[in-house]
């Protein structure tokens, strides 16, 4: 991977972290269009992602310190409440990833054809999100905290935008645009992190020095500041798109996007 490939690819990795377009698509596309091995991509997979969460951190400081806070006060107040949906939310991911992880890795070998489809269902939820006008809540609820998280743990499935399955199902539970998307983001935190060791595991069992052959450390730096700084700019984007609910410009971007993944290779 030359130093080019790893910005492109870094900048794809921030933006569609937490734009609606899926990080993970686009992430195979590039890579079927770079020519790069697994191996090779899961070096690079570990930094892109750390350097994502690095940029959550940033845009969403002040949310996670007033999280910090009221949990160490030991009480049950507002903090503690919303740290709490966090981890219920967790949960069907978490089965997800230790019970179906080798099937999944399976899927993400399977080709575009997988991407293409899961980009129109990204499309047609963002687009049924957008008309769906349900009742307004005012809080998330543990109920709906559990239920977002399914729809964060279907999304490991290449092509399903995760940042638009729990935004787009929180909408229609008929939760406040404001609220949902700092919920979104912040409670995509752990499993991007528990993604990441995971694939910091497969990179000692491969092997480190097999994991970085043909990754040169300028280009996983490259790619690593890239990710942080273009997942930045998406996050803060992200927060203000959701508040005027323009989310059906990226259910047309999505479904063009998931027809080509489908056609090209046929050609």
């Amino acid at each position: 991977m030359d130093w080019l490939q790893s910005l492109i690819l870094g900048l794809v990795q921030g933006l569609t972290e937490y734009l609606p377009v899926s990080s993970s698509g686009h992430l195979t596309i590039g890579a079927n269009l770079f020519g790069l091995n697994g191996e090779e991509n899961l070096a690079f997979s570990v930094a892109v992602h750390v350097a994502t969460v690095l940029s959550t951190c940033v845009i969403l400081w002040k949310e996670i310190v007033w999280l910090f806070v009221d949990l160490f006060k030991f009480k049950w107040n507002e903090g503690t409440r919303y740290v709490f949906n966090i981890l219920v939310s967790m949960i069907p991911v978490g089965i997800v990833g230790f019970c179906f992880k080798d099937k999944i890795e399976e899927i993400f070998g399977s080709g575009m054809l997988i991407v293409g489809i899961c980009l129109l269902v990204t499309a047609a939820l963002l687009a049924f999100s957008y008309w769906a006008k349900p009742r307004q809540r005012e809080n998330i609820s543990p109920l709906h905290a559990f239920i977002i998280g399914i729809a964060q743990a279907v999304a490991v499935l290449p092509g399903l935008s995760r940042s638009g399955s729990t935004i787009a199902t929180g909408l229609l539970l008929g939760n406040k645009k404001e609220k949902l998307a700092q919920f979104s983001f912040l409670m995509v935190i752990p499993p991007i992190l528990g993604e990441a060791l995971l694939d910091a595991k497969d990179m000692v069992e491969v092997g480190v020095s097999t994991a970085m052959a043909g990754l040169p450390t300028t280009s996983l730096l490259i790619g690593f500041v890239a990710a942080f700084v273009s997942g930045c700019l998406a996050c803060k984007w992200m927060i203000n798109i959701v508040k005027k609910g323009k989310l059906i410009w990226f259910a047309a971007y999505c479904a063009i996007v998931g027809l080509l993944a489908i056609v090209l290779p046929m050609l």
